[in-house]
């Protein structure tokens, strides 16, 4: 997967819901190129990466004339080794009218005896914009321009924009290259359109650079790219009266030399499908094996009901199959999955991993989220049911399911199989300056209704030194029955169904040994439940005709689905994608002298773990590899009653690392998430190649939502007032909350946690005549008999902490919920059988068929 992304918030991988450097023991085959390793974030945040080289240098570049400006890095900075330098001039009116094009300047960009790579970002963030990738080889500077709707291998870009050659050069240590960008600058991949505006005199640009040289690389159209290994980031770019010139016309006509490679030598062939069993029929098909789809399946196939349970991933832990690990795994039945200490690896080495169809991070693979995040594990706060969700979810509804999961999964927060929590220097900086402010200590689990200035150890789902949660407990029961049935490495591409009933789901193989075909449901009685996250159930639903009309057209209009997607007639109008939430983000960053025993590097525990350490953990599952990276903790919480009446909730997740330009050792990062009681919301939309992305951002659209947030760092500053030696670093200490909170963007790239919810919200008010569900208090898609969703995409907002117990209890209590339901029945000749507000069957005796009579009756005939 692509290491292209720039600059990773952590945050993010704490935070983890759905779905390098070192030797990987596996290897799997993925779509199209998705050979890239890994996929990051997007930014930290932004105060320090905005800040970094906003200023321009205006330097004239001897050999050809030519007037830049430019930003870089240094030789020698901690950022990246050798450094490297960006320069951009534009056509004389571009700070007037928004330019198409420019001339670019890649100077000294690094390599490692001649080999090596790096990108650049033309809007900041790797997804949805436009990428420029340069390598050296031989004696000729290769480009190629990318597009990536996903954390994937960007595809190559579609659109009419070429880069054409002014001048190269190259040494043993460093390349730089001179070109023209034609039509660059506004970009059109198959339908997913973006630009970079100049007249506003700024731009938002990222950069990455790696020393293993590209796959293919005289190939510039079949390249693969390994990990980036020599840093990435993003910065705002300031163009000052330097970057247009009258000359632009006259320096771009020197670029005269296109370099198109030679690519010659084999093609890369498909991926192998298994064609569906003949005859084969379940009486529930569950779609995603994450958080909600795994506790879903096994609930189901306890009853005795057949289940077949599809995962678009490959096996995660070794317990199911797993096998991707690094070599001091080598010989154990231990993955990268298994082990918490390598759960930060998701940032440096995604490949087979993270989704490929969404512009944000999340989990392809076998049980999501919950297999590759932070496994931070909350008994549910009671006011989170009672606020958020309708009659039938409030907390004394859901108690028994919460009951239920914590039975199963009870979780702990000394994960360490001796008893001790190690490196607890940060947790002891920031907890006493908690306690001396009066902020009182819980166990978090044993008092999960404590939630206003208090803070705890941080509690995990992990169960004897290894991973454990819904992996290890509830698919480990339903793969006991012989009536459960697990595909994986399989897409559902969509439900099949006649009006609002569903008869089947098409399938097509994400990787070889994936199903191809039609899986049937059983007649009349069988249901499908679809569990593939927020924005894996949404895209399933529209790409089977259900959403809003402007959503469907762009399916209907695709290229992949419009030759065959189902009737317009047959729509069902629903608000799917809207109601987008995840908990905002916001880092802050404090120094100490104690805090420096606590980091550790967890990054380096993949390539060469400390041996005592991991002799530790081998031998007893004990020590720092059995606790999460990045040494998380403490955890601690603030309500804040706003000028509305609300009350917010505020969690803060402390960590032992820098972030911005603060370096490891004495740093800590503290991330503020606002949750509970925040309004503002957003939007996931389709593009035509059928990628999801966030098309409007759901953060602090309210003014109350951001005054939460200011008022929660005024607080936490005046707490940790008291502790002597601490440094405040991000903020400083003479910028207030106010200024600090107004400079960082409200973009996903920077703000996001990572909890995204809500696409398919739950509710009594119909979608279908206006109102904000998707689905029913049963958790079924309103305009259909037999189709379900359970996953995050249901809950109407984000709770007070990490979702992922929630969604464990919310899958529990649905699927109690869904087998509680009478059997389907088919109706009779001349019955009602459809309409715009019908709840009931869709389904019509032989002999007879549904036949619309009009928007709100349709009947049997």
């Amino acid at each position: 997967m692509p290491r292209w992304v720039l600059l990773s918030s952590l945050p993010s991988l704490l935070a983890l819901q759905q779905p390098g450097q070192g030797d990987i023991v596996a290897s799997v085959k993925m779509r199209s190129a998705s050979r890239f390793l890994g996929a990051l974030a997007a930014v930290a945040s932004l105060p320090s990466a905005f800040g970094q080289n906003n200023v321009p240098n205006t330097f004239t570049d001897a050999e050809t004339g030519i007037v830049f400006n430019s930003w870089g890095i240094p030789n020698g900075s901690p950022q990246s080794q050798g450094g490297w330098t960006f320069g951009m001039a534009l056509p004389s009116d571009a700070l007037s009218t928004d330019a198409t094009e420019f001339i670019g300047y890649l100077v000294e960009c690094a390599s490692k005896d001649a080999a090596g790579w790096c990108g650049f970002s033309l809007a900041g963030p790797m997804t949805n914009s436009l990428l420029i990738t340069a390598w050296p080889h031989e004696d000729t500077v290769y480009t190629t321009l990318r597009y990536a709707g996903g954390y994937a291998m960007p595809d190559k870009y579609a659109g009419n924009a070429e880069i054409t050659q002014i001048r190269s050069s190259q040494n043993s240590t460093h390349f730089s290259l001179v070109f023209r960008c034609k039509n660059c600058l506004q970009w059109d991949h198959n339908g997913s359109t973006g630009g970079a505006s100049t007249s506003g005199g700024f731009l938002v640009l990222g950069w990455v650079q790696a020393f293993p040289s590209p796959g293919n690389p005289t190939c510039p159209d079949q390249i693969t790219l390994e990990q980036h290994d020599n840093g990435m980031g993003i910065w705002g770019a300031v163009l000052d009266e330097n970057v247009a010139n009258p000359s632009y016309t006259a320096w771009a006509a020197q670029a005269t030399k296109t370099v198109t490679g030679d690519c010659g030598g084999p093609v890369e062939t498909g991926i192998i499908g298994v064609p569906v069993p003949t005859g084969t029929a379940f009486d529930y098909i569950v779609v995603g094996g994450g958080a909600g789809g795994i506790p879903t399946a096994d609930k189901l196939s306890e009853s005795g009901k057949s289940v077949l349970l599809i995962e678009k991933g490959i096996a995660s832990t070794g317990e199911h199959g797993g096998t991707l690990k690094p070599k001091w795994l080598e010989g154990t039945q231990l993955t990268r999955f298994d082990v918490p200490g390598l759960c930060n690896q998701i940032w440096v080495d995604s490949n087979g991993i993270a989704c490929t169809d969404t512009d944000q991070m999340a989990g392809c693979v076998l049980g999501g989220g919950t297999a590759i995040n932070a496994g931070l594990w909350f008994k549910p706060y009671s006011l989170d049911w009672d606020y958020l969700f309708p009659t039938g979810w409030k907390a004394k509804d859901v108690a028994g399911a919460i009951s239920r999961v914590f039975s199963r999964i009870p979780g702990t927060d000394t994960p360490s199989q001796d008893g001790q929590r190690y490196l607890q220097q940060g947790f002891n900086v920031l907890a006493g300056g908690l306690r001396a402010a009066g902020w009182q200590q819980v166990t978090a689990n044993n008092a999960p209704d404590r939630k206003n200035r208090t803070f705890s150890n941080t509690p995990y789902m992990f169960s004897g030194g290894q991973r454990g949660g819904p992996l290890a407990t509830y698919l480990r029961t339903a793969k006991t029955r012989p009536n459960f049935n697990l595909w994986l490495n399989t897409v559902v591409k969509r439900v099949i169904r006649t009006d609002g009933h569903i008869t089947a789901v098409e399938v097509e193989p994400f990787r070889d040994g994936g199903y191809k075909g039609i899986v049937k449901v059983k007649d009349v009685t069988g249901r499908v439940v679809l569990s593939a996250g927020t924005f894996g159930s949404a895209k399933i639903l529209l790409r089977s005709g259900i959403g809003p009309a402007d959503q469907l057209e762009i399916v209907k209009n695709s290229v992949l689905d419009g030759p065959d997607f189902i009737n317009n007639a047959s729509w069902i109008n629903l608000p799917v994608g809207y109601n987008l939430d995840d908990h905002l983000n916001t880092d802050t960053v404090i120094s100490h002298n104690n805090v420096g025993p606590a980091f550790y590097d967890f990054y380096q525990a993949w390539t060469a773990p400390n041996t005592t350490d991991a002799n530790k953990y081998l031998s007893s599952r004990s020590g720092i590899l059995a606790q999460s990276a990045p040494n998380i903790g403490p955890m601690f919480w603030e309500e804040i009653k706003g000028a509305d009446g609300k009350v917010r909730q505020l969690q803060w997740t402390a960590r032992v690392e820098g972030s911005f330009d603060v370096p490891n050792g004495y740093a800590m990062t503290m991330s503020q998430y606002l949750g509970r009681g925040a309004t503002s919301r957003g939007r996931m939309t389709i593009t035509p190649s059928l990628t999801t992305i966030v098309s409007d951002v759901p953060y602090l659209k309210d003014p109350n939502d951001k005054e939460a947030v200011i008022t929660g760092l005024n607080n936490l500053r005046a707490a940790l007032n008291n502790v002597q030696g601490l440094t405040w670093n991000y903020p400083t200490a003479s910028m207030s909350s106010r200024e600090y909170v107004d400079s960082i963007p409200v973009t996903p790239g920077v703000r996001r946690a990572n909890h995204w919810m809500g696409t398919n919200k739950i509710g009594t008010d119909d979608g279908r005549l206006g109102g904000t569900a998707v689905v029913d208090l049963n958790t079924k898609v309103y305009g259909t008999d037999n189709l379900f969703v359970v996953d995050a995409s249901i809950f109407p907002g984000t709770p007070a902490t990490n979702p992922s117990s929630y969604i464990v209890t919310a899958a529990e209590h649905a699927s109690a919920k869904i087998l509680a339901l009478p059997p389907a029945q088919v109706n009779a000749k001349w019955a009602q059988c459809g309409g715009k507000n019908w709840t009931g069957s869709f389904q019509c005796a032989a002999g007879s068929t549904c036949q619309r009579q009009n928007d709100w009756y349709s009947q049997c005939l």
